[in-house]
């Protein structure tokens, strides 16, 4: 659904007009490094759990948009009020705010286009997505690295200006983005489908069972949902060492990155992984899933042992394009694995799991990686977030058995 990646695409680009600044905005008022790393930790760990939730809504509603244009709507309107924030506790509440609104809205969006997408180029699809997120990453840095250094606006003024293209995406999510139904596209969906028409039978016969719902499923779905569970338990292992993005722009500025250039060394990360994100989530559908998976963690760790050994401000370019290239490998592959693994009447679910497992470990991993940091300095920090990815993938290639991948029409 082209419709979608413009979407993320404009909600990326409102987004990342602040992101890469907000440490430098928060230092300004006086919070240290470890108040950010409770900032997005506990922002991305209450966005999982609303994610939960939201995905069994989404499996539970007729329609999915809904739920999904009211998460993009809560993000677009509270997210510049961080221009109007003058204390450390404020910036908090919008933050919270904001992911209140991504965790409404992710789960039920991640389904719907698992709905419309063919199982033989569902990573292609995702990789898309990812993409068009990516680039709305680039553009934010370069537009408010633009209003930074030409136009002479205050940080605040350029936080305020990213209603503009969150305005975009809601306008693109509310006219052009239409929805199908699971049937319509997943061969799983038939199996949906005609469930639904048994029950209209049950029904016809007697009243009473329509508080009668099919709970069991076929021993493949089943077999799916234990290696899911399994996935999801190897993926909280690579969580645990995967602290907040925001640690390497502070890592770059303590290397002596300058603020005016912060903004450019996001965008040229987020150009890498907007370039490569649909490549990466294509090669998953013919390479396999866990293959693609696997070599994004190896290069996850291989960037993080470069980010903690870096003694210069010139190595924090070549290391933040290599970081992207962790993001293109793994971003669509892993959301098209938990689509096939996942029955076609539980995606949502699914989906509200996954994020779950990566949100709520977010908090201790952003946390952990700033006492380990404090304590004992950048290069052991970032060992043990390299050391994690290692593991995780030797679990994963041991743990997990590749998707049989759908045979070609």
């Amino acid at each position: 659904m082209v419709w979608i990646g413009v979407v993320s695409f404009a909600t990326d680009a409102s987004t990342e007009m602040i992101y890469p600044l907000l440490p430098l905005f928060l230092s300004g008022l006086g919070a240290g490094a470890g108040f950010i790393g409770v900032v997005e930790g506990a922002a991305e760990a209450m966005a999982s759990l609303l994610k939960l939730v939201s995905g069994r809504l989404a499996d539970r509603a007729r329609r999915k948009k809904p739920l999904t244009v009211f998460g993009y709507g809560v993000s677009s309107l509270v997210r510049p009020l961080t221009g109007l924030a003058t204390h450390p506790w404020m910036v908090l509440l919008i933050r919270l705010t904001d992911r209140f609104g991504k965790g409404v809205r992710s789960s039920p969006r991640d389904a719907l286009l698992a709905d419309a997408t063919s199982p033989e180029h569902r990573g292609r699809a995702y990789g898309f997505h990812h993409a068009m997120d990516n680039a709305g990453a680039v553009i934010g840095p370069a537009i408010a690295s633009a209003l930074l250094i030409w136009g002479k606006l205050s940080l605040s003024a350029i936080f305020l200006w990213s209603a503009v293209p969150g305005a975009v995406a809601m306008a693109a999510l509310i006219f052009g983005v239409r929805e199908r139904g699971s049937d319509e596209k997943s061969p799983a969906g038939e199996k949906v489908k005609s469930a639904s028409l048994s029950d209209e039978k049950v029904k016809s016969v007697s009243p009473s069972a329509e508080k009668v719902k099919p709970v069991s499923l076929s021993p493949a779905d089943a077999d799916g949902e234990r290696r899911l569970l399994r996935y999801l338990a190897v993926l909280g292992v690579f969580a645990l060492g995967n602290s907040s993005d925001a640690f390497l722009l502070l890592r770059a500025k303590q290397l002596g990155v300058a603020n005016w250039l912060i903004p450019f060394l996001w965008m040229v990360h987020n150009g890498t992984k907007a370039a490569l994100g649909t490549l990466g989530g294509a090669l998953s559908d013919r390479l396999g899933r866990r293959r693609l998976i696997i070599a994004g963690w190896a290069v996850y760790g291989a960037a993080y042992l470069g980010f903690g050994w870096a003694d210069a401000a010139w190595q924090m370019w070549p290391l933040f394009v290599f970081y992207g290239l962790y993001y293109a490998l793994t971003e669509g592959s892993e959301k098209a694995l938990i689509a096939d693994l996942a029955p076609a009447s539980r995606r949502g679910r699914a989906f509200g799991l996954y994020y779950a497992v990566v949100g709520l470990i977010a908090l201790p991993a952003s946390l952990g990686f700033s006492a380990l940091a404090d304590r004992f300095g950048a290069l052991p920090a970032f060992s043990v977030a390299a050391g994690l990815a290692a593991a995780a993938s030797v679990l994963l290639a041991t743990l997990i058995p590749e998707p049989s991948r759908p045979a070609k029409a």
